[in-house]
């Protein structure tokens, strides 16, 4: 834990210096992914401060999220994955944030159009090698919480949270007011995207530069899993935060300035 904290440490000051250096400095487009049974209103603090900052930010809404109301039966990984190219349209240097099965999204944008992609940023993501899908990932992560709250109902094609477990999987450390508001606001993950593979080339993929934002404190995606898919991805650039599953909550200034960091 010593070894984490110091590294936290140094590189949260890193990223708060170069903040302070970068008015002067182009900055790439920052596109924000947010990952299952979340919505992007949860990135709202990390994307307000990233705009006062002056950077150009889009926060996405994936269909059946939030406040779109997509029929569960029309929706597929291939959709996330058109709505996040859609919203990126023609725009180069775009640097690419993905949270948890948002990996699995951008890592299959990345694939698509490399050449509009500075960077692919993890947070607390899964990073897909080719045939794999966010299940698939999951089941080789013993020491995930999310079985023991996991509720699957194949005929809605839907997965659920039981409520009792979504302070312990993603808000251990939010604060008392946004953990009241997300038990009130909680909606079921469609399923189908979360079973499908993606398909991902040396290519494509495979040269678009990458960077990991570590959760140490995770429920959802343990810090062993992650650890593990750095190593398969061959991820060298990484950061290591003191966190739950949802970093955008619980510390959003940090984070943003990890990701204004990573954009100079």
């Amino acid at each position: 834990m010593k070894k984490h904290t110091i590294l936290f440490v140094m590189l949260i000051t890193a990223a708060f210096f170069a903040n302070a250096q970068k008015k002067n400095k182009p900055v790439n487009d920052i596109v924000i992914v947010h990952g299952s049974w979340s919505s992007s209103d949860d990135w709202q603090a990390v994307t307000s401060k990233l705009k006062a900052d002056g950077n150009k930010v889009t926060s996405i809404n994936l269909p059946g999220h939030g406040r779109d109301t997509t029929a569960t039966n029309k929706i597929s990984l291939e959709g996330y994955v058109d709505a996040v190219i859609n919203a990126i349209g023609t725009r180069q240097h775009v640097v690419l944030i993905g949270h948890s099965f948002g990996g699995i999204i951008t890592s299959a944008v990345a694939e698509r159009i490399p050449d509009q992609i500075e960077k692919l940023v993890y947070v607390a993501a899964y990073v897909p090698t080719s045939g794999q899908s966010l299940l698939t990932i999951a089941n080789t992560d013993p020491d995930s919480h999310v079985p023991q709250y996991l509720k699957i109902d194949e005929k809605a094609g839907i997965a659920d949270i039981d409520r009792n477990g979504l302070i312990d999987l993603f808000l251990t450390d939010a604060p008392n007011e946004i953990q009241k508001y997300a038990e009130a606001h909680f909606r079921a993950e469609p399923l189908a995207p979360l079973a499908a593979p993606v398909t991902l080339t040396a290519a494509n993929f495979g040269r678009v530069a990458k960077i990991y934002i570590h959760t140490y404190a995770d429920h959802v995606n343990s810090y062993t899993l992650q650890q593990r898919m750095v190593k398969a991805a061959g991820i060298s650039q990484v950061y290591a935060l003191p966190a739950s599953h949802t970093p955008f909550v619980s510390m959003p200034f940090i984070l943003a300035a990890i990701i204004e960091n990573e954009s100079l």
